[in-house]
């Protein structure tokens, strides 16, 4: 499914590959979408696409990724693709990128700052559930 919307959105796409240009990409996105820049802990990135015109972002890494993010006690899961819809503080219809809460793996769909209170960033579900947590435990180290 995210390969045929990369192929989908690869057409007036920037399109960045080498993994040290991949991982300034990746931050420059989230600085530029005021998300923490810490979100998207991605090493071995081979590929940053992103289409401005429908904000369709994909990430590909050579292997899967977890991460843990110690201030909130988290362990998330970063598949080879990542992909998004972004706009300003929000990052929708987002694949591949799960958290283990207890001992099950939950699939994150969404992810935003609230305008309201911008110290918090929210982690949301396919079924709707969400979580909040400090936006400072994602900035990068």
């Amino acid at each position: 499914m995210s390969t045929q919307l990369i192929a989908n959105n690869r057409d007036d796409a920037e399109i960045y590959a080498g993994a040290n240009l991949c991982k300034e990409k990746s931050v420059q996105l989230l600085s530029e979408i005021n998300l923490p820049r810490g979100l998207l802990p991605l090493d071995d990135l081979v590929e940053v696409g992103y289409n401005r015109a429908t904000g369709f972002v994909w990430l590909k890494q050579s292997k899967k990724k977890q991460h843990r993010f110690r201030a909130i006690g988290r362990t998330v899961s970063y598949d080879t693709e990542v992909t998004a819809f972004v706009e300003d503080r929000r990052m929708r219809r987002l694949t591949g990128v799960k958290s283990k809460e207890l001992l099950i793996w939950v699939t994150i769909s969404d992810i935003f700052v609230d305008d309201r209170d911008q110290e918090k960033i929210t982690f949301g579900n396919p079924t709707g559930i969400s979580r909040s947590f400090p936006a400072s435990a994602f900035e990068a180290v």
